[in-house]
């Protein structure tokens, strides 16, 4: 039986679990699951992941949530070459330094900007204060600095020499804003030349194959059903403004 991947690739973490099956030839049915429609909050996902969040996973009997966890699941059970997740205790160290430090060193910036430059006006039309934005992208701009001058320094990759789950665990979240609009990578030389090896190593057709959807969001966003999202605009205006 095929691994079940429940995704929306709306999702940064989502897209993560995606491209690296994908990329290592992990056999999965892919089962489409709509954030932004409430589908997580339905009875059968909740059998899935009583969280209610995405990514989640099924093995037969088996089932996991939490992005990292199911990448780690992944190279465990599929023997992914070493690269990904090293078994040289310093390189495995480095990797497990930038996913430990990720969920809220870069991803609630991410996520952020992309809320409050698309969504919240666009989806929930409710204007976002200057100083608010402003702020995010300072905080956004700090994440990124350390992301070269720590994680990156010299090296061509966050581990070394070659790409690993690190890479593309920080891809994915540097992307989210590029669907708001952002150009992070403007004026940023070495993060530039990191985002072009590591999608070399993934291979273009799958990076943006993955990312379609989100660097559609603009156009996407004319079209979605805004209804949909008001019963979680108090929480969602709490969250971000």
């Amino acid at each position: 039986m095929a691994l079940e991947l429940y995704l929306d690739l709306f999702s940064q973490p989502c897209r993560s679990v995606y491209i690296f099956a994908k990329k290592n030839n992990i056999p999965f049915d892919f089962k489409q699951i709509s954030l932004l429609e409430g589908e997580q909050y339905g009875e059968d996902f909740g059998k899935i992941n009583m969280m209610r969040k995405a990514p989640a996973i099924r093995d037969g009997d088996f089932t996991l949530a939490e992005s990292i966890a199911i990448l780690i699941y992944m190279v465990e059970k599929f023997h992914t070459p070493d690269h990904w997740y090293p078994s040289d205790l310093q390189k495995r160290a480095r990797v497990n330094e930038y996913l430990s430090w990720q969920h809220t060193g870069v991803r609630t910036h991410g996520s952020k900007i992309f809320w409050l430059k698309l969504l919240i006006p666009k989806a929930l039309e409710t204007e976002v204060p200057k100083e608010k934005m402003d702020s995010a992208l300072e905080d956004l701009d700090g994440s990124l600095k350390l992301i070269e001058e720590k994680f990156l320094q010299d090296r061509p990759f966050i581990a070394g020499e070659q790409i690993s789950l690190a890479d593309l665990v920080a891809i994915v979240e540097i992307m989210q804003p590029v669907g708001a609009g952002v150009d992070v990578f403007a004026g940023r030389p070495k993060l530039s030349a990191w985002r072009d090896r590591v999608k070399v190593e993934i291979g273009k057709e799958l990076f943006e194959e993955a990312h379609e959807r989100i660097l559609g969001a603009p156009e996407m966003v004319k079209s979605l059903d805004a209804s949909k999202l008001q019963v979680f605009k108090p929480r969602i205006l709490k969250l971000f403004l």
